[in-house]
């Protein structure tokens, strides 16, 4: 199947395919990213033929690529891999989710977001505004994706997960200026889910490598404050589901703790799995043989009592 590229605000008269490409932005290049001297590259770090790692840097021109099931739901979930808010892991986190979802008839997005330490203008700010245009422009063409626009979910994992997180609280604050019609529509998720995320910017709680990525080496008491994602939920959160490892050596757990308590405060529908065992950047693969390799069966039980999934 050829691959096609869809340009942000064109019209697609037909569903999507699998392996379709949908640049998020007028032009392709995100906002504030004109300057930028990244290079797309493509890694791979792994030393077995059989068990690939790679990782992508020198992104300006984010992107969804779509994997399309057989007998689509209507249900869409934008997919957002991890990687310390210095690269994206191309080979966990991102196409084994749509291995996963699909046979449920979910439509899975992975996305190619920008790194906020390769040159933008406002780089703490290109995740949230990336996330915010990638639900948008999801549901501007839902119709004629075949999907439902009150059905989009994101699923954010370790560093994406604070970029998932701070959607999920932040999505109506303005990161951007409007480029078009889409950004006339909400950028609220209609689900979250949240794997081993980071969520804190607190120097007690965060992940250093991601923090430092995200705000700079010494960030002001109020940066910290404003991109700990916790701080800024509320009740308009979408229902979310996260699952994390209490011996994760990486982020601490206490990190999901956090976000899970806020909604609960905040009376939003949430469910926190907790595993001994996992470590950190599980994802679905290297969950196998613990007990945490079980989530995603908890994960489409959580879907299918909301209805986004039979």
């Amino acid at each position: 199947m050829a691959a096609s590229m869809i340009a942000a605000g064109a019209a697609c008269a037909a569903p999507l395919k699998t392996r379709d490409v949908i640049e998020l932005w007028p032009g392709g290049v995100g906002p504030g990213s004109e300057k930028s001297p990244a290079q797309l590259t493509v890694t791979e770090r792994s030393k077995v033929a059989y068990w690939p790692d790679r990782i992508v840097t020198g992104i300006t021109r984010p992107n969804l690529t779509a994997f399309v099931p057989d007998k689509p739901n209507g249900t869409a979930v934008i997919v957002a891999p991890g990687g310390a808010y210095s690269r994206i892991v191309l080979d966990k986190e991102a196409a084994e989710m749509a291995r996963w979802l699909n046979p449920y008839g979910v439509t899975v997005l992975l996305m190619q977001y920008r790194l906020p330490a390769e040159g933008h203008v406002d780089g703490k700010d290109v995740p949230l505004q990336d996330a915010q245009r990638a639900i948008r422009v999801v549901r501007q063409n839902a119709g004629e994706w075949g999907l439902q626009p009150d059905r989009i979910g994101f699923l954010g994992a370790s560093a994406a997960g604070h970029m998932a997180a701070s959607l999920g609280a932040q999505f109506a604050k303005k990161v951007y200026e409007p480029v078009d019609a889409a950004d006339s529509l909400s950028a609220r998720p209609d689900l979250l889910l949240l794997l081993y995320p980071v969520v804190s910017m607190d120097d007690k709680l965060t992940h250093l490598e991601s923090r430092t990525n995200l705000l700079g080496k010494d960030p002001s008491p109020e940066l910290i404050k404003d991109y700990s994602a916790d701080l800024h939920v509320t009740k308009e959160a979408p229902p979310t589901f996260i699952v994390v490892a209490k011996d994760d050596p990486v982020v601490p757990p206490e990190n999901s703790m956090r976000y899970h308590d806020a909604l609960q405060k905040a009376g939003v529908s949430s469910e926190l799995h907790a595993f001994t065992e996992g470590g950190h950047g599980f994802g679905i693969r290297d969950a196998r043989q613990l007990p945490v390799s079980d989530w995603p069966n908890l994960a489409a039980a959580w879907m299918k009592a909301r209805g986004y999934i039979k």
